[in-house]
């Protein structure tokens, strides 16, 4: 089984660049995307609607802000749009799709570095997420997506002066260290691949793409009994449709 998680930070921006032209070529059988800042009305286009895939969306009330998506081959027997909070429900920032043995979820964690306001607001997220995903009961999850947080040193590639910057703050590190740590939650990427200089996003400004000035803020976040089902991790940098790349994992299971 082959899963995507990619934020596109503008779908349509993205389909411009080619995403869903390499999408096909993938054979992936769940495609999970974040940041579509768009409305399903604007996305009638069969683009946006794959060919082989049962195609779900969970727009933010704001235009062109936020918004998450989820691709799957087979049909699931239940989805569930929004997790159910308002304040994060209207932002558009969950969408999870259930099978019989494996629960799959697109999700696109707030961001902080905007100011203290909405810093605020991703820590009210992560203090209720946490005993959330401790409540999943005993289903396998693959929680695939944007968790702006890079957890460790080897994640950053200047890390010394990012201590202080949303996204690498010694709070958010500590929050997925009990996540993975305490909790037993698996980064799934590093289970197959220990390598520096893996990352995920990169800013706009400067050089940093160029010089590959990264952060690894998206990940496949498993439940502990998929840790052995992880075969192989790839970061697709070939092409560029994004401030992000795809991240690739595939496992050793079916639905």
């Amino acid at each position: 089984m082959r899963i995507i998680t990619a934020n596109l930070n503008g779908i349509r921006a993205a389909a411009k660049k080619g995403f869903f032209t390499w999408l096909a070529e993938q054979n992936a059988d769940i495609v999970c995307i974040q940041e579509t800042k768009a409305q399903q009305h604007q996305l009638t286009d069969p683009l946006f609607h794959p060919t082989g895939y049962h195609c779900y969306y969970h727009d933010a009330e704001k235009k062109g802000y936020s918004g998450v998506a989820l691709y799957a081959r087979q049909k699931p027997d239940e989805v569930i749009v929004g997790i159910g909070w308002p304040e994060i429900d209207k932002e558009g920032r969950y969408l999870e799709a259930r099978f019989s043995n494996i629960n799959f979820v697109s999700l696109y964690l707030p961001s902080g570095t905007s100011g203290t306001e909405r810093q605020d607001f991703k820590y009210q997220f992560m203090d209720k997420f946490l005993p959330y995903l401790r409540e999943l009961g005993t289903k396998e999850y693959i929680i695939s997506g944007d968790w702006n947080i890079a957890h460790k040193k080897i994640d950053i590639k200047n890390w010394r002066s990012n201590q202080d910057h949303s996204g690498f703050l010694p709070e958010e590190r500590a929050w997925l260290d009990q996540l993975l740590d305490t909790e037993g939650f698996i980064d799934a990427f590093r289970v197959v691949n220990q390598e520096t200089s893996q990352y995920t996003w990169w800013s706009n400004r400067g050089q940093a793409w160029k010089n590959n000035t990264g952060w690894r803020i998206d990940y496949q976040i498993i439940t502990p009994g998929l840790k052995d089902k992880v075969q192989s991790a790839s970061i697709y940098k070939d092409e560029r449709f994004s401030d992000h790349a795809p991240l690739t994992i595939d496992y050793s299971v079916v639905l």
